[in-house]
């Protein structure tokens, strides 16, 4: 580390969740430098109608933190994460997502883990938050629980996620966009395994914690199927889906059919599990033969 201070861009891409919006300008306003770097927040909006817009005006007159509210009109994830790295200008770019909130320590702790382990970037947890008590199934099932690693782990592609993270500016591609507007969803991992390969290391710190919110609307089981649906139908696009992963979907889709009898004496949980893993792979060879299982940009309901 230098004497000079550094300053974080966090990028927040956000789509009609003011509320949600609200509650991590608040963390964010609150957040720990220790002295170390100052920070900013960019806020993209893929709403044409501009809906965060008033919850940015609210936070600018009350915070000192600086802001700036960018908005891409055209319906895409990818599109919406370039637009926010278009108007960073710190030393390194934290991706948060508008559905999240962080510990009062995030920041910092990303920082120090960044510069401990001299990497390019560091992840965190993204821990689910309940504001309303879930069904036991969805507890039961563990469904929005994510897997985490020791400090000083290194993560491959497929771990890599943009909900809590800490990047330096020289990961950022300079001759071609940072993440490709084909993915309507995994563009965060396309976006690591391609600054892998080109040497780029990143780690995972367990203690930058940040919790995600999952309301009711997430508990619906249409919801979970249809989010299964797009996330599989995005993994042909890696270029990494070969007919090899084809015959293990075929094989996974068979099996899960059949064990779905099975499952249902084991509980709703069970049954639940096997069907969100058979539509992954369903969404995978449908769009392996062309054959786009979600039209919506997201799936919000």
């Amino acid at each position: 580390m230098t004497d000079t201070i550094k300053h974080i861009s966090v990028c927040i891409c956000t789509y009609k969740r003011p509320e949600f919006l609200r509650r991590l300008l608040a963390e964010l306003d609150s957040q720990d430098t220790d002295g170390l770097f100052t920070f900013s927040i960019v806020v993209a909006d893929n709403d044409v109608q501009q809906s965060a817009k008033p919850v940015i005006a609210s936070f600018e007159a009350t915070s000192a933190i600086p802001v700036t509210y960018c908005v891409e009109p055209r319906q895409n994830i990818a599109l919406t994460r370039n637009r926010a790295v278009e108007n960073t200008h710190g030393d390194f770019v934290a991706f948060i997502d508008d559905d999240e909130f962080p510990i009062k320590r995030w920041l910092v702790t990303l920082f120090n883990a960044c510069n401990q382990y001299s990497v390019d970037g560091v992840l965190g947890p993204v821990n689910r938050y309940f504001d309303e008590t879930p069904p036991k199934w969805i507890l039961k099932g563990k469904f929005y629980a994510r897997a985490t690693y020791p400090t000083g782990f290194v993560i491959d592609w497929r771990k890599g996620r943009t909900g809590n993270v800490l990047l330096k500016r020289n990961v950022f591609p300079t001759d071609e966009l940072p993440f490709n507007p084909e993915f309507r969803n995994g563009e965060d991992q396309d976006f690591f395994r391609r600054m892998i390969e080109r040497g780029h290391k990143f780690i995972w710190c367990n203690e930058a914690v940040a919790y995600e919110v999952v309301p009711p609307i997430r508990w619906k089981r249409s919801f979970m199927l249809r989010r299964a649906l797009l996330n599989g139908s995005m993994q042909p696009k890696t270029g990494t889906f070969g007919m090899r992963e084809v015959l293990i979907s075929i094989i996974a889709v068979s099996v899960y059919a059949v064990a779905l009898p099975f499952a249902m004496v084991l509980g709703h949980h069970r049954v639940m599990d096997l069907l969100v893993r058979m539509f992954d792979h369903l969404g995978k060879l449908l769009a392996f033969v062309g054959l786009n299982p979600i039209k919506d940009p997201y799936v919000t309901e």
